[in-house]
């Protein structure tokens, strides 16, 4: 076997498998337990935007002096954050405690190649749909109702040639 052939195969292979495979982004948003309503909505924003482009988002609560005794408000802050962006994402792992930090991952629902591919390109006019000659079998067929039918009655019942 040709060891050119062989190397130049195998590099094809190589970057069809690459062609395939998308890299994990991990975003990051940080926030306090004493966090404006206001600067709360611009957060989820953000989070709601990395979601939406297929990424992984770490959200992390950081905790200072006293707060750290209160590790409860962070929860519930870590809490409505996941229960505000559910439609977009789930929550990968549960809110836990790390030092002064609180973390939690929220992963998105839709995979980075479908979130690139929400906007799908129209058919060009070389690769048009013909619809199969089956389609039309398959479709269920309506069976219209006579207008002024009798009730009919069970075959067993009715008299006639056997």
């Amino acid at each position: 076997m040709d060891y050119g052939k062989f190397k130049y195969e195998s590099a094809v292979k190589a970057r069809e498998s690459r062609k395939n495979q998308t890299q994990t982004v991990v975003k990051e948003i940080k926030l306090r337990p004493k966090i404006d309503p206001h600067d709360y909505g611009t957060k989820k924003g953000h989070v709601e935007r990395f979601l939406k482009a297929g990424d992984k988002v770490k959200v992390t609560i950081m905790f200072r002096g006293r707060e750290q005794s209160r590790p409860e408000l962070g929860f519930r802050l870590l809490q409505r954050l996941a229960g505000d962006v559910e439609e977009l994402g789930f929550v990968e792992s549960q809110p836990k405690q790390d030092g002064r930090n609180m973390i939690m991952v929220i992963g998105p629902h839709r995979k980075k190649s479908e979130a690139t591919r929400a906007h799908p390109t129209p058919p060009s006019p070389n690769n048009r749909s013909v619809p199969s000659p089956r389609a039309a079998d398959v479709a269920p067929q309506e069976v219209p109702e006579p207008a002024d039918s009798e009730p009919v009655a069970d075959e067993a019942a009715v008299p006639g040639p056997a």
